[in-house]
């Protein structure tokens, strides 16, 4: 697959405690008819450390059911341990999922050596193209750019969404691999794009994702001026939404929206709180979300 442009992190719905696939389906129809490129399901958006891999695969299932082959689904498949991400990774695989998304050893807080063969073992062993996920504020590690280039070379990755909060790691990166530079940080992701990153893992567009997929594109296509004004429009939305731990603001704002049904989360998130909840409501009417 081509790993460029926006692609979604899916949040999954809860309602009553259990998954509400109706909601999710609304919401991928939402996201694929607003032009997106590509959809993440049980990405750290989507609360998979609450999911029992039961209701990952039936998530996923879900999403590539709805999305029924018009856009991209990738699915995250990581854990902390090697053994168990290969084991899950292969049973995604089977469910035709177009790509896989592989987030850092949490709490293992691996070597650069560690990195490269849990990586380098999931690779192997996966049917998929594997998408590395460095995230360090949900990891605890920043991988570096030399490790993140030597796993490059490996024929079955194909890149990384790179959540460091920083833009000189793009052209770090791009001057060691060929690798595609996905950002994973919404208030940053156009500048990653002008630097030569290849688009946005994105939050903000469950919310917002013709505007976000509109902003990427023509980032990536050099207009710089109409990318900067979309990118205006949209910053305060790529703030409100971690306003509180993601997902709780993303999903009260699909709740306000009408796009899924609650905004229920699993414990031990909660939530978004009533003065938080009305920021975040005033930024949805002022960008005529609402």
């Amino acid at each position: 697959m081509i790993l460029r442009g926006t692609v979604t992190a899916l949040v999954t719905p809860f309602r009553d405690g259990l998954v509400d696939h109706k909601s999710l389906s609304n919401l991928v129809e939402h996201q694929v008819a607003s032009g997106v490129q590509g959809l993440l399901a049980c990405g750290c958006t989507g609360e998979p450390a609450t999911l029992s891999d039961r209701e990952k695969l039936e998530v996923i299932q879900t999403v590539l059911e709805t999305a029924d082959g018009r856009v991209p689904v990738i699915a995250g498949t990581g854990t902390n341990a090697t053994a168990s991400t290969v084991t899950f990774t292969e049973a995604v695989c089977a469910t035709g999922v177009d790509a896989v998304l592989i987030i850092t050893p949490y709490y293992n807080k691996p070597t650069a050596q560690g990195q490269l063969v849990h990586y380098t073992s999931v690779a192997d062993a996966s049917l998929k193209p594997v998408i590395i996920y460095n995230v360090p504020g949900r990891t605890g590690t920043n991988m570096g750019i030399e490790t993140l280039a030597r796993l490059g070379e490996h024929p079955n990755i194909i890149g990384v969404k790179d959540a460091a909060g920083d833009v000189e790691r793009v052209t770090q990166l791009r001057s060691m691999s060929s690798m595609a530079i996905m950002s994973g940080d919404d208030h940053l992701c156009l500048s990653q794009v002008f630097m030569g990153g290849s688009g946005v893992v994105s939050v903000a567009s469950n919310v917002a994702p013709s505007l976000v997929s509109r902003m990427i594109q023509l980032g990536l296509q050099g207009e710089v001026k109409g990318a900067r004004e979309l990118h205006e429009i949209l910053y305060p939305l790529f703030k409100v939404l971690f306003i509180e731990s993601n997902p709780s603001p993303s999903k009260k704002a699909l709740e306000i929206m009408s796009i899924i049904a609650s905004d229920s989360l699993r414990e031990p998130l909660v939530s978004l709180g009533e003065e938080s909840a009305h920021t975040l409501r005033k930024v949805l009417v002022d960008m005529e979300l609402v």
